[in-house]
């Protein structure tokens, strides 16, 4: 099972991230200040920013894992079971999050990687 401490240890790691409590009880993880991803202590739950497309396909293949991600699912947030997500997957969903996120000259120090 991958945990939110999981989901910490990867995003902290993509260049000028940081983790930020928001509303008193989500913890949003962020690239200048722009939330790419929302979380929370106890929750099962992680909503990452994606594509209307990657979001789409996401549910399509495993509806058990993944679901758009309430009030900002319409902009192809998705939200992940951490009960259920492949942890390679996650990751590449994190870093995607990241990189959509991210000013386009900080995005374009991440190495690529393999995934959605």
């Amino acid at each position: 099972m991958t945990t939110l401490d999981d989901v910490r240890r990867i995003a902290l790691s993509l260049p000028e991230a940081e983790e930020r409590l928001t509303w008193d009880t989500d913890i949003t993880f962020r690239v200048r200040d722009k939330i790419f991803a929302i979380g929370g202590e106890g929750s099962t739950g992680i909503s990452i920013k994606a594509s209307l497309e990657s979001q789409a396909e996401l549910v399509e293949m495993d509806p058990a894992t993944f679901a758009p991600s309430a009030y900002v699912g319409r902009f192809g947030w998705i939200t992940a079971d951490l009960e259920r997500v492949d942890p390679a997957l996650l990751e590449s969903l994190l870093r995607e999050a990241w990189r959509r996120t991210a000013p386009k000259k900080l995005a374009a120090t991440l190495t690529p990687d393999h995934g959605v």
